[in-house]
């Protein structure tokens, strides 16, 4: 009896298949219709005329051709152009999926069917974006039509955890929102742009802030979240004398290195090490699973199965048209946006032009829908934990500020992505718990070389006595600059000897024969954060030689408006915290109580900066920006009119959000990514259950084994 229902249920389910092909096909070739009727361009009949009949067999010929093709040929297509940036791959979909009609339409029997070839874009759009609908609109009544097809558009076949069988151990999914802060987000719960966490907040989860280290940028966060160690990155770009080589948080051969270095510090593969999924991230987390994860973009050949998540998404047509029309839209919604900026005259501003409108719409439609598409199958696949980035809030808000219609926006397509992964888990094998968390927030404000006319290089060269610009020359932080340079240096070369035995005359112009021969300073912007190297020493330099060096340079940069304090090495001293009015504090006797120049910055604003002085490749001069604690505004040394990457404001105050069942993290807050790590770990470990893969996976010290790479890294367009 029980075989009989069984093959009597798997007719039903092959004759309920058979009548959504029939539907999709039949509501295919009446759009085709539609189209020839309306579209000039664009015939289904022979140049004599045919029968309403004859037009009807030649439309469904048609779509039925095109529709096989797409199941066919698209998914080899895709494979074929997995080398190709996804923002190219993007837009190529619209004249792959024409060029595909074109061949449909040649199919047809007495070439009764002819397009235009622009016009053939724009038809197979529509026939795809209708395909799509009509299947989802059918496969939505029915929970196991509707899984089906989940797993269809994810890329999988099939579950790893038999649903009905023995109940599995909940699985964990983290998704970050880069650089929302905990306030962004508060603020957008109350205002209804977040309807989905709102209600999450009412009824299942907790949300707490969190405090980043010093550098409060993706590379510090991420890395220390992921593998459980940040130690030794002072910021998101930095120069390493040791190696000679500049390190760049979100290049593939420094991404490779760093978590190289993270994982011989902790021993351990990372959060994802045991049937983990990593998805848009700088690291893998010691995720067997990977898709656009930087560290492993700079493998060469099979090993680099980061583009593999491309091809899981943009292998169906309907994923790829949809994507493709949204990446145009948003390319001519950043135009409209920074035209209207333009013509309000909106302040603080930067450029908007170029290349930016792409880049954008790649973070906020092609990275989402890619990453959105991976979790998906994640889930449905029933991995125990997956990690992934959703870059979108953080991309906007660097042109477009922190807060602001253009961010509400984005803001409000986040949470139905989210919304789209909760409604997911309910057709996944196993229980998913879902947590939200962001990497940093970011701080609004006028960009430093906006307000005062040069760059943070500008002022250091200006205050080395080196050449600048003209345009320079003609600011008042330039000419200041310069003057103290120029009064600093005919000081040195007529100082005479004082009691501590230092140089005369002939020493001092000898140094400054020396700081005239000696390499350019190397200086580097990461947010409001600068780091200012001098390659041609190999060790830290300290205040004393810089002030034998460079009379006027550290003067000129903590007397600055722009500036707030640097931390620089002091022989005498240790290490010292400069500001303006003369200011010199004992980096060791600052405290929270005590902040001294610190204070302003935040609490454990003394402690980060301790920290990262500890760290073997700080700069010279560690340079952080002023922080106007009335409006959280900083100073970015980056062309961003929000920022992060510093002290001061929002940027240091990102978010955790997690379900109420976890425990809780410790009451004495949390204080840097390595502390999150470890509260993430316990709560995967609170799973319970079975905790072996349910499918042959490389052991994680196998999957970190090829790092770094073999060979040559890629270089990417930084160099």
């Amino acid at each position: 009896m029980g075989e009989r229902r069984g093959r009597s249920g798997r007719w039903r389910s092959a004759g309920s298949a058979l009548l959504r092909v029939i539907t999709v096909w039949a509501v295919s070739t009446l759009t085709l219709l539609v189209l020839a009727a309306v579209l000039p361009d664009f015939r289904l009949q022979s140049h004599d005329g045919d029968s309403v009949t004859r037009i009807a067999l030649t439309a469904a010929w048609g779509a039925g051709a095109f529709g096989l093709l797409g199941a066919l040929v698209w998914r080899l297509i895709v494979r074929a152009l997995l080398l190709v940036p996804a923002l190219v791959l993007g837009l190529l979909v619209f004249f792959l999926n024409g060029s595909l009609l074109l061949l449909a339409l040649r199919l047809i029997p007495d070439g009764r069917g002819a397009v235009a070839p622009e016009t053939a874009v724009v038809v197979a759009a529509v026939m795809s974006a209708v395909a799509s609908a009509t299947s989802t609109a059918l496969a939505v009544r029915d929970d196991e039509a509707y899984r089906r097809r989940l797993y269809r558009l994810t890329d999988r076949t099939r579950p790893r955890i038999a649903r009905g069988g023995p109940e599995a151990a909940p699985g964990t999914v983290f998704l970050q929102l880069d650089g929302v802060g905990h306030r962004v987000l508060r603020d957008a719960v109350a205002d209804g742009r977040m309807p989905t966490v709102a209600e999450w907040l009412d009824r299942t989860h907790t949300l707490t802030p969190w405090r980043t280290d010093w550098s409060s940028q993706t590379g510090a966060s991420q890395l220390g979240i992921l593998h459980g160690s940040n130690e030794d990155v002072p910021a998101f770009r930095w120069y390493e004398k040791d190696t000679g080589r500049l390190m760049v948080s979100n290049r593939p051969a420094s991404a490779v290195e760093l978590q190289r270095r993270a994982v011989e510090r902790t021993g351990h593969g990372g959060l994802l090490a045991h049937d983990g999924a990593s998805r848009g991230n700088l690291f893998s987390g010691g995720a067997e699973q990977l898709a656009l994860v930087l560290s492993m973009a700079a493998r060469r050949g099979p090993l680099n199965r980061s583009r593999a998540g491309y091809f899981a998404y943009f292998s169906d047509p309907a994923n790829a048209v949809r994507t493709a029309g949204s990446l145009l839209a948003e390319v001519l919604r950043e135009m409209v946006q920074s035209t209207r900026a333009l013509l309000r005259r909106d302040t603080p501003r930067v450029s908007r032009g170029g290349l930016y409108p792409f880049v954008r719409a790649f973070a906020t439609v092609v990275e989402r829908d890619v990453v959105v598409s991976a979790v998906m199958g994640d889930m449905l696949a029933g991995r125990s934990a997956v990690y992934a980035d959703l870059v979108a809030y953080d991309e906007v808000a660097h042109h477009s500020g922190p807060r602001g219609r253009d961010t509400d926006q984005v803001l409000a397509r986040l949470d139905r992505s989210i919304a789209l992964i909760a409604k997911v888990a309910e057709h996944a094998p196993r229980p998913y718990r879902i947590v939200l968390l962001s990497d940093h927030g970011q701080s609004p404000g006028e960009t430093f070389a906006s307000a005062y006319g040069l760059t943070l290089r500008d002022l250091v060269r200006a205050g080395c006595g080196l050449a600048v610009p003209r345009r320079v020359r003609r600011t008042h932080s330039g000419s200041e600059a310069r003057d103290a340079a120029r009064e600093a240096l005919r000081g040195a070369l007529h100082r005479p000897v004082d009691q501590e035995g230092e140089a005369g005359p002939e020493g001092q112009e000898a140094a400054a024969v020396a700081a005239a021969r000696a390499p350019e300073p190397v200086v580097l912007a990461s947010g409001n954060l600068g780091l200012v190297s001098f390659p041609g020493v190999p060790h830290r330099m300290t205040r004393e030689e810089m002030d034998r060096l460079h009379p006027a340079l550290l003067r000129t940069l903590a007397e600055h408006p722009g500036i707030g304090f640097l931390l620089v090495a002091s022989e005498e001293h240790g290490s010292v915290v400069l500001a303006r009015g003369g200011v010199e504090a004992p980096l060791a006797e600052l405290t929270d109580e005590a902040p001294g120049p610190l204070a302003g910055f935040g609490p454990g604003a003394a402690d980060a900066v301790r920290r990262t002085d500890g760290f073997p490749h700080v700069a010279d001069i560690m340079v952080n920006s002023m922080h106007d604690p009335a409006t959280g505004g900083v100073h970015a040394f980056e062309e961003q009119i929000g920022s992060h990457g510093g002290l001061g404001g929002e940027q240091g105050e990102p978010f955790l959000l997690w379900p109420r069942e976890l425990t809780p993290p410790p009451p004495e807050g949390l204080v840097g990514a390595e502390r999150v790590h470890r509260v993430l770990a316990g709560w995967l470990r609170e799973s319970g259950g079975p905790q072996v893969p349910l499918e042959i996976s490389l052991p994680s010290d196998q999957t970190e084994a090829v790092l770094p790479v073999d060979g040559p890294p890629r270089r990417d367009k930084h160099g």
